[in-house]
């Protein structure tokens, strides 16, 4: 599920991230790496396990933020016949990181990486997710190489995935990529991007996919207030997210076939999420009429606009029934697909953030080489769901908390203000309890109050807000 992207700068000892701060402490959440960890992560950094294929001669590049170092993935595009050939390179965690060793259990413990608006918390020591296993320019690196064969329209012809040794040329922003490929100085490599990007968003369409840009949400200090901007996303983003789901595509149809492996799944929405939703786009001035579908929306919303911009964030709750699904055998579950991209589908391309990712990574290249997958991928597999989502859990946790502490820290000087706003959501057990979604600055925060009306527009005064102490919380006004 695409996480809210929240970023707050300024100095540690300012009020919002000294919040942020207590908020980690409070929840627990390890400040560095146990020294027998650390240790053993420095160990695997000067001796992994090579590969014997070399691909050090294609120019792959890599597209990530400009200060991000912990890069999983490297990419080189060409055109094949008439179609596409699009390589696409991933860190190998299991070249450094041996099962049932200090580092395995380490990240069995942690899961995945935590995002929290002035740091994260890596699920791997620096030394191998930032150093010797990020795909950094002009280092070679293990990487699990796929090779995916397009034909004019976008649509997968052949897939191959191997173990690699690769050697990226270029690290490249999407502000660079964006501004290269509209001034038509983009080599063909980089050039390609918006050609299959734009091929494979058609076929997103056609099969009833859905991608959510969710627009950065930056949290700027101006003296002792703060105030809420956004980042929407670049074209360029987009078509990048377009050949990670093309990849996670091919993964999930691999492991079909080969009758083992582990899907990234997720149900059809339950109406009265989507119904919550529409409350929302009620609330926030966006115009749904009830024969548009919730994909053609989408397509419609402007993420540089503030209202849609906030919409596009609380779209993410429809994905909240996302779940890892396993199956070996040749017995297949009685899901296999993801609704959001209305297809077979898994994570295998950031194992750098995601546990998940290098079992994904080991079942395909056993699927392809015609082999079983390890034993100790087979050993761990059933475990597998109950962790993810415990680790799902834990960052859902951090992502809610951080909101509400942002939130507060946006409304904490205007405390008895009066704001638009409507109810989206009664608690159920408790109908003097709700949330309300305020109109502009664009939050949303609990209400207390008799006769919540749900789904109308009204009126609502702002009760408390302290980052430090409490949550947003509104009242009828």
């Amino acid at each position: 599920m695409p996480r809210r992207k929240i970023r707050v700068t300024g100095a540690p000892e300012a009020p919002l991230r000294a919040a942020l701060a207590a908020l980690r402490s409070e929840l627990g959440i390890p400040e560095t790496f146990p020294p027998q960890v650390l240790a053993a992560a420095e160990q695997a950094a000067k001796d992994p396990a090579l590969p014997v294929h070399d691909a050090t001669d294609i120019p792959f590049f890599t597209q990530d933020p400009p200060t991000s170092t912990d890069l999983d993935q490297a990419t080189h595009l060409s055109r094949h016949g008439t179609g596409y050939r699009v390589r696409y390179a991933i860190a190998d965690v299991a070249a450094f990181v041996a099962p049932g060793s200090a580092l395995d259990a380490e990240a069995h413990r942690r899961v995945t990486t935590l995002y929290f608006p002035d740091e994260r918390v890596p699920l791997h020591p620096a030394v191998l997710s930032e150093g010797a296993a990020s795909l950094l320019p002009g280092q070679t690196r293990p990487a699990v190489l796929w090779t995916i064969d397009l034909d004019a329209q976008g649509r997968t012809l052949a897939v191959d995935v191997r173990r690699a040794l690769v050697r990226s040329r270029a690290k490249l922003d999407y502000a660079h990529v964006q501004r290269d490929i509209d001034a038509g100085t983009a080599e063909e490599p980089v050039a390609l991007l918006k050609e299959i990007g734009e091929a494979r968003e058609r076929l997103e369409a056609e099969r009833g996919g859905i991608s959510l840009h969710v627009p950065e949400q930056e949290i700027v200090q101006r003296d002792h207030t703060y105030a809420l901007r956004y980042r929407a996303p670049l074209p360029a983003d987009r078509w990048n997210a377009q050949l990670s789901l093309l990849t996670g595509m091919a993964a999930a149809d691999l492991m079909l076939a080969h009758g083992t492996g582990v899907l990234r799944t997720l149900p059809t929405a339950p109406d009265g999420a989507v119904a919550r939703l529409r409350r929302t786009a009620t609330a926030l001035h966006i115009d749904w009429p009830h024969h548009v579908s919730y994909a053609a929306l989408l397509r419609t919303l402007d993420p540089h606009d503030p209202h849609h911009a906030a919409f596009l964030q609380e779209c993410t709750t429809l994905l909240r029934g996302a779940g890892y699904t396993v199956f070996r055998d040749g017995e297949l579950p009685a899901l296999t697909t993801h609704a959001a991209v209305a297809a077979a589908y898994a994570h295998c391309t950031a194992p750098l953030r995601r546990l998940a990712d290098r079992y994904a990574a080991e079942i395909c290249l056993a699927a392809v080489a015609g082999q079983e997958p390890p034993d100790w991928v087979l050993a761990a597999l059933d475990a597998l769901p109950r962790r993810m989502a415990d680790g799902s859990r834990r960052a859902g946790t951090v992502e809610r908390e951080c909101v509400d502490i942002v939130e507060a820290a946006l409304l904490k000087d205007r405390v008895g203000d009066v704001f638009d706003g409507c109810v989206v959501d009664v608690d159920e057990r408790r109908p003097t309890v709700g949330t309300v979604q305020v109109l502009s600055p664009a939050v949303i925060g609990r209400i207390e109050g008799p006769d919540l009306p749900l789904g109308e527009r009204l009126r609502v005064r702002l009760t408390r807000a302290d980052p430090g102490t409490s949550k947003v919380l509104f009242a009828v006004a």
